[in-house]
């Protein structure tokens, strides 16, 4: 499937090797910013402004920031980086004091070059929490589901890596790009000197003028390396009562969050599946038309976030579940990554495939959505495929 998606205005889709080339730029500057979709690349570098953390709405601290960038003669200025899960709590975003934007990674032929090959490097690794113990975890949510208390809730788990050599962040980003070029790739400033790096497969919402774009992702099979395989599992995969109730449960809730603000809103009935390098998902193409154009992409994106693709239903029960079963902080990710400007366009997508990183470290993400049919086993495997996204691109051996 080709999902619809807006094509920025001022981007030149023809320059052969100008997305690659903005690619090859990035260095992992504390004060850089990369992120491509399937309608732009973008290279944001220094830092005009920062978003403040206080307790006013998040989209009312950017659309300030964003004005007073105007005022400052910043021209066409727009902010970049990340949310956390919980939206109130945490955001690295800026103002960027150059940008650079140009046509889509999988518009650019070169894309197709291989990727620096990953370096050999010993590897520490820890999982959080111990294999054993997510699978108890799954267990739990399960028996909450049957008891009726939730409809699903989603479980992550990470892995915490220490290398013994410095990492070279902009060669994992080149393959992780070059791998799926036509999702959404991003590396932002996460606080602290570290960075948000990963490649995400869901649009959680664009906006350009009043036209509006939903994609959720919910219900996963792995990807074989047999042929036949991998297609058996695809079709089954759009047959499964367990992975369409899922998907159904998030394009619902996305459904009634949208519909306040559209004029128009077009679901369909059925999904679609779609496939990055490691796993196939169930997919729904949402589009809308907005009532009200002042109302901005960001607006929109924190009127649907935390979907339950990332976090459950009901949303408050299912964050209760979550605090109470996993043992870490999601701090950014299953939060959302992207840029939105002064206009009120823009890209927002679900932080997904991700790791937060530093000289040395990673931590590395994964969930699964459980509903009352979830085995722990099953999940366990698919989190482990999830990882293999960025485990393949940081050269951790399987």
């Amino acid at each position: 499937m080709t999902a619809v998606h807006h094509a920025p205005a001022g981007t030149d889709h023809a320059a052969i090797g100008a997305a690659s080339g903005l690619l090859g730029q990035y260095r992992a500057a504390p004060d850089q910013a990369f992120f491509a979709s399937p309608t732009r690349t973008l290279l944001a570098e220094g830092v005009h402004a920062r978003v403040p953390q206080d307790d006013r709405p998040l989209p009312a601290r950017v659309a300030e920031t964003l004005a007073q960038a105007r005022r400052d003669g910043v021209e066409r200025p727009l902010v970049v980086g990340a949310v956390a899960f919980d939206h109130d709590s945490r955001a690295e975003l800026a103002v960027p004091a150059r940008v650079r934007a140009c046509g889509a990674l999988g518009d650019d032929p070169l894309i197709a070059l291989p990727a620096p090959a990953a370096d050999r490097i010993e590897w520490d690794v820890r999982p959080v929490p111990a294999p054993e113990a997510y699978g108890a975890g799954v267990a739990e949510a399960v028996r909450r589901l049957r008891e009726g208390e939730l409809s699903k809730v989603v479980l992550a788990r990470t892995l915490e890596l220490n290398a013994a050599e410095p990492l070279d962040l902009p060669a994992i980003l080149q393959r992780l790009a070059r791998r799926d070029p036509g999702g959404y790739t991003f590396a932002v400033p996460a606080g602290s000197g570290r960075t948000l790096i990963g490649a995400s497969p869901e649009l959680l919402l664009s906006r350009r003028g009043t036209a509006v774009l939903a994609n959720p992702l919910a219900g996963s099979v792995p990807r074989s390396a047999d042929l036949g395989e991998d297609v058996r599992r695809a079709a089954a995969l759009l047959e499964s009562p367990k992975d369409l109730h899922e998907h159904a449960v998030v394009v619902d809730a996305i459904r009634a969050a949208l519909a306040p603000y559209c004029r128009t809103l077009d679901v369909p009935e059925r999904p679609t599946v779609v496939r990055t390098a490691a796993m196939w998902h169930l997919a729904t193409t949402i589009t809308a038309e907005l009532a009200d154009p002042a109302v901005s992409a960001l607006e929109l994106a924190t009127a649907l976030h935390p979907t339950p693709a990332v976090c459950g239903t009901p949303t408050p029960l299912a964050r209760e579940a979550i605090r109470e079963i996993e043992p870490f902080d999601r701090g950014l990710y299953a939060g959302m990554v992207g840029w939105g400007d002064a206009d009120g366009d823009g890209e927002w997508v679900v932080t997904l495939r991700c790791a937060e990183a530093d000289d040395r470290t990673l931590r590395v993400y994964a969930g699964a959505g459980v509903v009352a049919e979830s085995r722990p086993e099953a999940e366990l495997a698919e989190t482990s495929a999830k990882f293999r996204t960025f485990l393949d691109a940081a050269g951790v051996p399987r």
